[in-house]
């Protein structure tokens, strides 16, 4: 087992104009200004990634399942929302306000779904700094969606006895004495708690690598460790991979989390030092 000592609990501050954690008044016409951003930097400063090239691709895929608008003779349509944040954005998008932002549809006429496509992909984009792509589902297509589970080594049956709930890398480490292997491993444990109201995020994380054999009750331990654990789903995601890579030092490593919805909306972010991103798949708790 590795000796390195975890750092001291990581302690990040939103920004104070946030939306998230405040009452605020719902509205029913389109308004842009809804959207609120919150910059990278927060999280990646503390991991020393807020500068230069990231050591890592990947996207923020979005899945909006309560988008609604009205025609221009004022009959509701429905569509379930598809988004590709840049993880090269300055901002990632709040998702209290990216609620409030798609709830403001709701009375509001569009000629099109194509004009309701269009005017999305423009505000996100406005709103992270840079280009967001969007996707409408229409309900004439919705039995083309599948569910997908995470393929590969389910760590959450191994038999551990766990004491610590903020992350501790300590835990992480590998087999010295095994050769190099490429694996697949699955957790459904992974949980954490919104930087700013405390409430439960809820995940499934796949991580692939390749490299010296991670151990694999280390690695469950420290995912595990994320329970009380306050920071937006991105930011975890990319402790997690720049943990793993700093740790474990794998010659190729993906990780990629699934979160549970909330308020219509699920955040998937996806890291990977040698893969593309993979289809936007919904799973059995989305």
């Amino acid at each position: 087992m590795s000796t390195d000592k975890s750092p001291s609990k990581v302690s990040i501050k939103a920004p104070d104009d946030l939306s998230l954690g405040k009452q605020v008044e719902y509205e029913f016409e389109y308004n842009p200004g809804l959207l609120q951003g919150v910059p990278r930097s927060l999280s990646r400063d503390t991991l020393a990634l807020g500068k230069g090239a990231l050591p890592f691709s990947g996207i923020d895929t979005w899945t909006g399942y309560e988008l609604s608008w009205l025609n221009t003779k004022g009959k509701p349509q429905i569509a379930i929302l598809e988004c590709d944040v840049p993880i090269t954005s300055e901002f990632l998008i709040e998702s209290k306000s990216f609620k409030l932002y798609l709830n403001s549809f709701n009375q509001s006429k569009f000629a099109s779904p194509e004009d309701v496509r269009k005017t999305l992909e423009a505000d996100l984009s406005n709103c992270a700094g840079e280009g967001v792509s969007v996707n409408l589902i229409l309900p004439s297509a919705f039995e083309t969606l599948k569910f997908k589970e995470f393929s590969g080594t389910l760590l959450d049956d191994l038999d551990i006895e766990v004491t610590d709930y903020s992350p501790e890398t300590r835990f992480l480490a590998v087999d010295s004495e095994q050769d190099e292997v490429s694996e697949t491993l699955v957790s459904h444990l992974l949980k954490s708690n919104c930087l700013i109201t405390s409430q439960p995020d809820w995940a499934s994380i796949q991580i692939r690598y390749q490299g010296k054999a991670i151990e694999h009750e280390g690695l469950l331990r420290y995912l595990i460790s994320f329970r009380q654990h306050n920071e937006f789903h991105e930011q975890c995601v990319e402790r997690i991979y720049n943990d793993i890579m700093q740790l474990c030092k794998p010659n190729k490593l993906t990780v990629c989390a699934r979160y549970t919805r909330r308020g219509g909306l699920d955040i998937n972010p996806f890291r990977s030092n040698f893969e593309a991103p993979y289809a936007n798949h919904r799973q059995a708790r989305q």
